[in-house]
């Protein structure tokens, strides 16, 4: 009785140890404000006026959805499983177009 006790405890705080390091690597997602996000604060105001009409311009061409994001840090995380992150939570492109 006492050892199912232990492993009834010990199962979760091993799973919690285990994947805490995988989520300390995730590094947050801004939230969709618009065309440009620029979380990194490297991109000046013409800059971003200019680009989001640039996008915005493609977008009505050819109804693909682009978005450019700039963000601080990865906070150690790889770029392509964030960036895949970020591209399902901001749900880009149109639903059966496949267009994000």
């Amino acid at each position: 009785m006492r050892r199912n006790a232990a492993l009834n405890f010990l199962g979760p705080l091993f799973l919690l140890v285990f994947f805490l390091p995988l989520t300390a690597l995730a590094a947050d997602l801004p939230a969709l404000t618009g065309r440009v996000v620029d979380n990194a604060g490297i991109i000046d105001a013409g800059t971003k006026a200019a680009l989001t009409q640039k996008l915005a311009d493609f977008e009505t061409k050819g109804s693909d959805q682009i978005v450019v994001a700039t963000i601080p840090s990865l906070d150690g995380e790889e770029i392509e499983p964030y960036a895949n992150r970020l591209f399902r939570f901001w749900k880009l492109g149109q639903a059966g177009e496949n267009n994000g």
